[in-house]
């Protein structure tokens, strides 16, 4: 049987109403009696009668719904970030729609025009490991809807943006591994395309630069979807250990790209860290738990899903065109644990 909510006109024919009537009981109209306000409100709530809010946003030009677009809800960083969203966008009395691109490009092409057509009143954006056009997003934004990016930005469209410092997170963690006697350090990484990666590869190369460390292209693997398929971290890590100078640790970006070099590293029978040191960009709650346990970056995701959300409404109900934007920047929290201890030659 097809659900068929209740609406203004069943109400006023159960009532012996006329629909304008009813409309303005509902909306407590001084025109009607209090009597039959009472009448209304009380089958109403009977009949579990709720305002259609697709008539509600065409008549007040707003659906009251925030459109998220991420690459993964399973990704532990993105499902905190969305927790942060909701959070704030709930008790501000909007709704959230959240997407996945799982990192494909045509994929969120496609969800924004989907969220664009059910009149969202603004976007929260981290942009799919395939995007290097973001004219789908730039249109968009010409023609007015709010929007907002948060980790994974484009510099293109001037409007809010929240990030962490990716560049010394990355700088930190190769520094302690420099420390620790690691010479030969490689970085894992997401989509080159990525701000993220960018931001990232900046901190790692400056780290090795400043120690008195060449820069080595070949200790530097892109895994295109971020660390999703098992088969790419394999590669990269298979690769990389084939190099004639093979790496003695490793930095890697992101979640699964984290947790995947750790799982591949221990079925070639290598241990970590022994054979490799391992300090990654992870937001897994349980890095204190693994073999050994896992040095991180942690990202704020929580509350970078929590900014962005509050400058998006902000841009949504200001009163004025806003034309002042900023970049917020968000620190991230280094935890050192035993994947990245000593070095066998600093044990010496």
């Amino acid at each position: 049987m097809k659900y068929e909510p209740v609406t203004i006109k069943d109400i006023g024919k159960a009532l012996g109403l006329s629909t304008s009537t009813v409309s303005r009981a509902l909306r407590g109209s001084y025109e009607i009696s209090s009597e039959t306000k009472k009448q209304v409100l009380e089958y109403a709530e009977k009949v579990n009668y709720r305002p259609n809010p697709i008539a509600l946003s065409l008549k007040e030009r707003r659906s009251s719904s925030i459109g998220v677009v991420v690459c993964e809800i399973a990704n532990n960083f993105f499902s905190q970030a969305i927790n942060g969203i909701e959070s704030i966008a709930y008790n501000r009395g909007y709704h959230v729609i959240i997407s996945q691109s799982h990192e494909s490009y045509e994929r969120e092409v496609v969800n924004v025009q989907h969220l664009a057509s059910r009149s969202v009143d603004g976007l929260l954006v981290s942009l799919s490991g395939e995007t290097s056009d973001v004219s789908h997003f730039t249109h968009l934004h010409e023609k007015g809807l709010p929007i907002v990016f948060f980790d994974r930005v484009s510099n293109e469209i001037i409007t809010h943006k929240v990030i962490a410092d990716n560049y010394k997170a990355a700088y930190d963690a190769t520094v302690h591994l420099i420390n620790n006697g690691y010479k030969n350090i490689a970085h894992i990484t997401s989509a080159p395309f990525l701000s993220i990666t960018k931001e990232r590869l900046e901190g790692y190369k400056a780290a090795l630069l400043e120690n008195g460390l060449p820069f080595n292209e070949k200790y530097v693997k892109f895994c295109s979807h971020g660390g999703m398929i098992v088969e790419e971290i394999e590669g990269a890590l298979n690769n990389l250990l084939h190099i004639k100078q093979k790496p003695d640790a490793f930095v890697t970006a992101g979640d699964r790209i984290t947790t995947g070099s750790l799982t591949a590293i221990k079925n070639l029978q290598l241990k970590v860290p022994e054979d490799i040191a391992l300090v990654g960009f992870s937001n897994t709650n349980i890095p204190e738990l693994m073999a050994p346990t896992l040095t991180t970056i942690r990202m704020p995701a929580f509350e970078m899903g929590q900014v962005a959300t509050e400058l998006l409404i902000r841009i949504i109900e200001s009163k004025r065109p806003v034309t002042e934007f900023e970049t917020r920047v968000l620190q991230t929290e280094f935890t050192i644990r035993n994947s990245s201890g000593l070095s066998p030659e600093n044990k010496k």
